[in-house]
């Protein structure tokens, strides 16, 4: 019997990109005065991944990086989707940003609360609440 551990290489390749490009996409989105620039080198990276995937000797590199690849390619687009979100209220605007500055006072729906850094109620807030967590007083 001979171990197969492509299953493995994938699976954390998978896991790790997806991890690592939310994480990334949050971030530099949050922080970049464009969404253009961190979308094309994004795209650029993703291409280049892909080449290394279909020129790899390895299957196991070649599963890797393919993965990698499709995922920063994906990425390049959450760049874009990101700032919707942040223009709807779905993610916090940075007001240091001059972009998020100028969402923040175009969009009435866009917030600087971050949303996911809540604990828990464990049921539908009310309008109440949800107005005491804006104004900053829960």
């Amino acid at each position: 019997m001979e171990l197969n551990g492509i299953g493995l290489i994938t699976a954390a390749a998978t896991f790790s990109g997806i991890w690592i490009g939310h994480i990334a996409v949050r971030k530099i989105e949050y922080l970049s005065p464009t969404v253009w620039i961190p979308s094309s080198v994004a795209i650029l990276i993703g291409v280049l991944l892909e080449v290394g995937a279909v020129l790899s000797g390895s299957l196991y590199a070649s599963a890797a990086l393919g993965i990698f690849g499709i995922t920063v390619l994906w990425d390049g687009m959450e760049f874009w989707r990101q700032e919707k979100r942040v223009r709807k209220g779905h993610a916090p605007a940075n007001p240091r940003n001059a972009r998020h500055a100028g969402i923040l006072k175009n969009h009435p729906s866009s917030t600087t609360i971050n949303w996911l850094d809540q604990k828990p109620a464990g049921r539908r807030l009310s309008a109440e609440e949800i107005q005491e967590i804006k104004e900053g007083r829960r």
